[in-house]
């Protein structure tokens, strides 16, 4: 009785193994699927017509007019001087001041405005020894030099400059005072001439006169001896 219950054990267990051996392996579980996107369906699009946009014009006031200012008054504007003008400037203002000051100060001033030209030559430094040879107070006038000293600024080719304006002016009003000397010396030597002239005659009269008056004396005196 056991060992029929032990070999009927037996076999079931080996009745279950073998059905363990014959059932089928399970199949691997499929990866999900990954979803399908859904198809784009692309539309063109309709054409649209713009409609029109109306003009809107802005009308403004114009804007009220300010009543008009007192403008300030403009100051002149003062003209530039460069250095040759106020070089000149100062030249006239020498010229005014020569013809006040006294003889003895003139002197001073020929022999200052000599040793000047003799440092430097400039064309101011001669226009203003020209100007006080020309002053009798000063000495002797020498026009020869002073117009030696003048003419190579007036005979300067260009433009007339300030300076070379004094100068020219300058240079007419020395020749015109030799001229009117050279004139009146040949009046005065003419008139001279005619002195010597008639004082001549006169001489000539009175010792004619005299001849005759001796003459007619000694002849009478005979004629009363007789």
């Amino acid at each position: 009785m056991s060992r029929w219950r032990v070999g009927r054990a037996g076999g079931t267990a080996g009745l279950v193994l073998l059905a363990a051996c014959a059932a089928p392996v399970p199949a691997p579980t499929p990866a999900p699927a990954a979803p399908v996107a859904a198809a784009t369906i692309q539309r063109e699009p309709l054409p649209v017509t713009p409609l029109p946009v109306p003009q809107v014009v802005i009308v403004q006031s114009p804007p009220p007019t300010p009543p008009p200012q007192a403008s300030p008054p403009q100051t002149p504007s003062v003209p530039q001087v460069n250095e040759e003008e106020q070089q000149a400037l100062a030249l006239l203002v020498d010229l005014q001041r020569y013809a006040v000051e006294p003889g003895e100060d003139l002197r001073r001033e020929l022999v200052a405005a000599s040793a000047a030209l003799t440092r430097t030559r400039s064309d101011v430094n001669r226009i203003r020894l020209a100007m006080l040879l020309t002053l009798p107070s000063a000495g002797p006038p020498d026009d020869a030099r002073a117009l030696s000293l003048l003419e190579p600024i007036v005979n300067r080719s260009g433009n007339a400059s300030p300076l070379k304006q004094i100068a020219a002016v300058l240079y007419a009003q020395i020749i015109e005072r030799a001229r009117s000397v050279r004139e009146e010396q040949r009046k005065t030597a003419a008139a001279q001439e005619k002195l010597d002239a008639l004082r001549a005659v006169e001489r000539s009269l009175l010792l004619e006169r005299s001849r005759n008056a001796g003459g007619g004396g000694g002849g009478g005196g005979g004629g009363t001896g007789r």
